[in-house]
């Protein structure tokens, strides 16, 4: 028997300790009194600490950690408001599936009960939104629910845990033996599944696949892209996920987000077998749970995913294959076709409705500022391990629309919607990969959310460059409101400061754009730089989507409530 080592040590110490000792490299936080023991032995540790200028952005950026690394981003925030604070990125991790852990400072264990200072009940503010919302009592326990942490964030469908952490508890001496250190559960397709997928691919004549959720790696991507090449299967991804397959490569033939290409939803509608592989199909890539019949699907569904209980949650599957993507796709890659694919004509049309549907030149908005030819540019430049980051936005269409992603670890996206993303999933993305390019989009609503953190990258010496596409509005509100009560405008109008001047106030680079032909050369020029920069992008308030202006969304709206007026009542 291996002989166990305990070591007499505060809790602080054994908590840092257990860190490290599953491979933690990299903690985010917002400085607070009551995990204080915390801090003091991450002084000694082999951890790097990036020290953020508010919670919300810390969060974001574990969680950022999380998608590109697929171990638990960590994230150390105080008690009371620093963890409603956090809650943001908590909730993206949860609705993206993306395994975190978030310590949170607690009041001493003899206060608890009478509201104290900054006191709140951690299981119930996050039992609803993390997979697991605990707080350890006692310094002994540190190992034990450390290591838990770890399995409950990567296991199955991966997500956030919160651990609370009582001020006094860190500073007790405890006599505790380090657990060992953690390695993620996989699950593994049997061989049964797989000769059944063999057997529907070989009976199918319209088969699609569609890739989502995380669990992914460079590896799991390759693999599956073997896998799709052998049957020349049309791959398409979910929303925000099209780091999951080459955009590039022939076989892939869209994503399912908002406003996707109409032939791409008609693909599946047509469908008779639909491999869903690390999605749930969720309520954006349903569109709103239309894209199905549920429960049970017209088309024939073989569902893939980690979590037992996602497969026939929401859509029974024909075919339920429980295992984690990186060894379905393995196994998949190693599938024969038993003849060739009766589908080949079909594959090739999907793709050339998606490289229409994606060419730049084919859209002209309002304004001298053309959001998809700049996009076509950063396409044309950037190299292929480039990371783009976006929050929450219309602004966000032209990013996912038009720019083609080529490799995993390339994209940083909320599924779950959140704004605010994009300017600290950036600075976690550059801290993480220093020698690679990373450009971050914002809207102007979206940036001021969590700009603070560009002062983060200032001193870290991250010259992240961050377009900030400003319309003067909250313009995906706007949007619905000209689709809704169309041309009464109400509390979605923004007066916005000189953002070009915001970055070099902070010590980085900025720069103003107010056409195409200006963008280039004033990218080239930050990149230069070798700061943190802001490119002030103006753009035409009409331009709300690639396909839409407001005014035609106005006109659209009030020409359908004329003729519902019309309408003669029954």
């Amino acid at each position: 028997m291996q002989d166990i080592q305990i070591k007499r040590r505060t809790g602080g110490q054994i908590l840092v300790d257990q860190l490290a000792l599953h491979g933690v490299k990299h903690v985010f936080c917002v400085p607070g009194e009551s995990f204080l023991a915390a801090l003091d032995a991450l002084h000694d540790a082999p951890i790097e600490v990036t020290v953020c200028r508010q919670e919300g952005g810390a969060a974001m950026m574990a969680e950022a950690h999380g998608k590109l690394t697929g171990r638990p981003g960590v994230c150390f925030v105080t008690r009371g408001p620093g963890a409603t604070n956090a809650s943001h990125g908590v909730h993206i991790a949860q609705q993206d599936s993306t395994p975190m852990i978030l310590f949170v400072g607690q009041i001493e264990r003899s206060a608890r009960g009478r509201d104290a200072f900054q006191e709140l009940d951690y299981r119930a503010v996050f039992g609803t939104m993390a997979k697991w919302a605990t707080e350890i009592d006692d310094a002994q326990r540190i190992p034990e629910i450390v290591q838990r942490a770890f399995h409950v964030a990567t296991s199955g469908r991966p997500g956030p845990v919160v651990i609370a952490l009582p001020e006094d508890m860190l500073v007790e001496l405890a006599d505790a033996h380090d657990a060992r250190p953690f390695e993620p559960l996989v699950t593994h397709p049997g061989a049964h599944d797989m000769a059944a997928l063999r057997s529907m691919l070989a009976s199918a004549t319209r088969p699609v696949a569609l890739l989502g959720g995380s669990g992914w790696d460079a590896q799991a991507v390759s693999d599956f892209v073997r896998f799709a090449e052998r049957f020349d299967l049309p791959v398409a991804v979910s929303f925000r996920r099209q780091m999951l397959f080459p955009a590039d490569h022939p076989n892939f033939i869209g994503d399912l987000g908002l406003g996707p290409n109409p032939k791409l939803l008609q693909r599946f509608t047509d469908a008779d077998l639909i491999l869903l592989v690390g999605a749930r199909l969720s309520e954006v890539a349903s569109q709103g749970y239309t894209l199905l019949r549920m429960p049970d699907p017209v088309q024939k569904l073989v569902h893939v995913h980690a979590d037992a209980g996602e497969l026939g949650r929401v859509y029974q599957p024909d075919l339920a294959i429980h295992a984690s993507v990186t060894r379905f796709a393995e196994a998949a890659a190693r599938l024969e076709p038993s003849a060739p694919a009766a589908w080949t004509d079909i594959t090739r049309e999907a793709r050339a409705a998606y490289e229409k549907w994606s060419d730049p030149q084919a859209i002209e908005s309002p304004g001298a500022l053309q959001m998809a030819h700049v996009v076509a540019w950063l396409q044309a430049q950037l190299p292929a391990d480039a990371i783009l980051c976006n929050g929450a936005g219309n602004y966000a269409t032209w990013l996912h629309r038009f720019f083609r992603f080529r490799q995993f670890g390339t994209q940083l996206a909320p599924t779950s919607g959140s704004m605010g993303y994009g300017t600290p999933a950036a600075v976690a993305a550059k801290r993480l990969y220093p020698q690679r390019t990373v450009v971050a989009f914002a809207g102007d609503g979206c940036f001021l959310m969590n700009g603070q953190e560009f002062a983060t990258a200032v001193q870290y010496d991250l010259p992240i460059i961050v377009v900030v596409v400003d319309n003067g509005m909250y313009g995906t509100i706007r949007m619905h409101q000209e689709k809704t009560y169309p041309g009464r405008v109400a509390a979605t109008m923004l007066r916005n400061p000189d953002f070009a001047a915001y970055a070099t106030a902070f010590g980085g680079y900025g720069e103003r754009v107010e056409s195409t032909a200006q963008f280039a050369p004033a990218f080239e020029r930050a990149l230069a730089s070798g700061r943190p920069a802001i490119l002030h992008c103006l753009i035409d308030p009409e331009a709300i989507t690639p396909n839409a202006s407001l005014a035609t969304l106005r006109a659209t709206a009030l020409a359908a409530a004329d003729a519902a007026k019309a309408e003669p009542s029954r």
